[in-house]
């Protein structure tokens, strides 16, 4: 691939503290030194603009068995988005996983992480991973309320072996590490119970959800992962909530933990509606536990659906629905359920909801210990993150939208006094740099020699959102993706994946337990190389040991 450079643009890249104007090389799909004594075979004026390294998103439902059964429940909030284009499979799908790739890449997006693969699921979600273009793609492996854990916990087997059990169990999902959803809340929902919290007891297992989440949290470090034990915490969207979060943190035993879509557990009990913001408070207790990582879950004013394998929250989230339709499905551990939801500016819970996520996001100091998502699409489509990125980077925007919020809303969140504005710098350190960090990625989220040329110019103007929606030119492991914010070149991106080292004896238990349960072999839901129809598809990403 030819020597390039980008040329005279504004480099924003907090990997390597650069925030000047400065030129970028990259040769056969990598970043390079100013090679002395050559001259570059193509050279790209882009002064005036700015460049990131390819951006990165933690968490964003965007394979498998959920997403798939809220594309059937609601066809109706397809029809106005583009088809496939033509000449290529089901070309006449809307919303589709290809189009996921499209338009992550217009925005200069070039890494994605789906945060909840069920094991079971896991053929499934990396089927369609491969039919999504450009970007690469990654996911999280969903355990902490299947059988087989509960009962290694509650007969009290070493850590060795629920190490083992992790690790086999990762490594033949080909994830990226380990997401715990409602600990224990899933498994006692079948049991009848509609509410869980951190100390109650799951039945027939003796177990608390503070019991399980450690354990795999334990498990997450022993086994060199780089990414903190991904954790769904439980009482999602209930009011009152903060006091699950502040104990979750204070439970977190000064390991590392990463704690998901947060927002949604950002809710005091104050005011006539008992439904307030404790976003302060929350990032209160981030900004003094460095050893706790968030993602927010913002709230956007959209039609959306949630989708979560937290099917007690879904199932008491049902009656809510809008509109008035919705799916639960249950088997061992998680399950799944989708529930279509309106999130309105007049609606007073959805106001305080959307000011919690942004006190969050403006009170917590370190932009590398907060990241930008949506939950996608739970507080709304990934589509809205440049107009998040606009409310973060201006005060008046924001006091814009606070002035349509009811009244009463400004009585119980702090962000109308908040007047931090986020920085390029802080917003690549929050979307590069920390999420890179955060994974483990060694060969993105910068513009240093050696890092693959993902790269993402954009042109600036007044309109924020219309700046990063639209990538002047996005370049994909050096080959350029987009032009003017369309796609003017497919690429085949990458999964990228872990391999935990571990003890093979738990895979012959593995298989005396499925076939006692089931009449089948462990392996059948294996994600081998051949299953996939596009060779070279994977790509490893080191453990610590």
């Amino acid at each position: 691939m030819a020597l390039t450079v980008l040329r005279g643009g504004h480099i924003v890249d907090p990997a390597t503290g650069q925030d000047a104007i400065g030129d970028v090389w990259f040769e056969d799909g990598r970043i390079v030194e100013r090679p002395d004594g050559r001259s570059a075979d193509k050279e790209i004026d882009v002064s005036g603009h700015i460049v990131m390294a390819g951006a990165i998103d933690i968490h964003s439902h965007i394979a498998g068995g959920n997403v798939n059964t809220a594309r059937l429940l609601l066809p109706e909030l397809h029809r106005a988005i583009r088809a496939r284009l033509a000449d290529t499979p089901l070309s006449t799908a809307k919303w589709s996983s290809y189009e996921t790739g499209r338009l992550y890449a217009q925005m200069g997006f070039t890494t994605v992480v789906e945060p909840a693969m069920a094991p079971h699921h896991a053929l499934q979600t990396h089927l369609e991973f491969n039919d999504v273009p450009i970007i690469d793609k990654g996911a999280l492996t969903v355990l902490g309320n299947d059988d087989f854990l509960l009962g290694m916990l509650r007969d009290g087997e070493k850590d060795g072996a629920i190490n083992d059990y992790v690790a086999q169990t990762v490594e033949n999902t080909r994830s990226l590490g380990l997401k715990c959803i409602n600990p224990g809340g899933v498994e006692a929902f079948k049991e009848n119970m509609r509410a869980f919290g951190l100390d109650d007891v799951v039945p027939f297992y003796g177990l608390t959800s503070r019991q399980i989440f450690q354990s795999l949290q334990k498990s997450t470090q022993a086994l060199g992962i780089a990414h903190p034990l991904h954790l769904h915490m439980n009482n999602l969207g209930l009011a009152g909530n903060i006091d699950t979060a502040l104990a979750t943190i204070d439970a977190a035993q000064g390991l590392p933990l990463h704690l998901a879509h947060v927002q949604f557990y950002a809710y005091g009990k104050e005011g006539k509606n008992g439904f307030s913001s404790a976003g302060a408070l929350f990032a209160e207790k981030i900004n003094a536990n460095p050893n706790v990582s968030v993602d927010v879950g913002q709230v956007m004013f959209s039609d959306t659906v949630t989708i979560s394998s937290d099917v007690l929250k879904q199932f008491n989230s049902l009656p809510g629905a809008i509109p008035k339709k919705g799916a639960i499905f249950d088997g061992d551990a998680n399950g799944g359920g989708i529930v279509p939801y309106v999130y309105k500016i007049s609606n007073y819970y959805n106001a305080i909801q959307w000011a919690a996520g942004l006190e969050l996001f403006l009170l917590i100091e370190n932009p590398e210990q907060v990241f930008f998502t949506t939950d996608h699409p739970n507080g709304g489509p990934f589509t809205t993150y440049p107009e998040l990125f606009a409310l973060l980077m201006s005060a008046d925007l924001r006091a814009q939208h606070l002035a349509r919020l009811p009244a009463e809303v400004l009585e119980h969140t702090t962000l109308p006094s908040i007047s931090r504005e986020y920085t390029l710098y802080e917003i690549a350190q929050m979307s590069r740099s920390g999420a890179a960090k955060l994974f483990g990625f060694v060969d993105r989220g910068r513009l240093s020699p050696g890092a693959i040329a993902d790269i993402a110019v954009y042109k600036p103007g007044r309109d924020v959102a219309g700046m990063f929606r639209r990538a002047a030119l996005v370049f994909k492991d050096g080959a350029l993706v987009v032009r003017d914010g369309q796609v003017s070149h497919y690429t085949r991106g990458k999964t990228l994946h872990i391999r935990p080292r571990y003890d093979q004896q738990i895979t012959k238990r593995l298989d005396s337990y499925y076939d006692e349960l089931y009449g089948l072999p462990r392996s059948i839901f294996d994600v081998p190389d051949a299953a996939l129809p596009h060779k070279d598809a994977f790509a490893e990403v080191p453990c610590r040991i």
